[in-house]
């Protein structure tokens, strides 16, 4: 029950990131979906891998670069899926960070993490 909560909040957070990135287009709440399924895929099985390998640049950079890695894989989930369009790196990397922040927010109002 809870996957499919936070799954449905990654598909909101989706659709609230054209209001905050303009040059990040979602077609629909079906394609937020799909894009909110592919990005979670992409991020369990690409993402440490990509991680590991760039480690020494991430070490010398002081981490800054799994923004660039974040970007870069926004993007990809942008040209996979059909209806979702991101406008390039910079716009793949605010999306990134603002799509990261929202789906945090979200997250935090309906499951709070204080006492059980």
């Amino acid at each position: 029950m809870r996957l499919l909560a936070i799954w449905i909040i990654n598909a909101l957070a989706l659709l609230a990131l054209p209001y905050v990135v303009p040059s990040v287009q979602v077609a629909s709440f079906g394609t937020a979906l799909v894009v909110a399924l592919v990005l979670g895929l992409i991020n369990a099985v690409l993402r440490p891998l990509l991680i590991l390998l760039t480690l020494p640049v991430t070490l010398l950079t002081l981490g800054l670069f799994i923004f660039v890695i974040n970007a870069l894989l926004f993007q990809l989930a942008g040209n996979l899926v059909d209806g979702f369009n991101v406008g390039g790196f910079w716009p793949a990397l605010l999306g990134s960070i603002a799509y990261s922040l929202i789906s945090w927010a979200l997250s935090a109002l309906l499951f709070p993490q204080g006492k059980r």
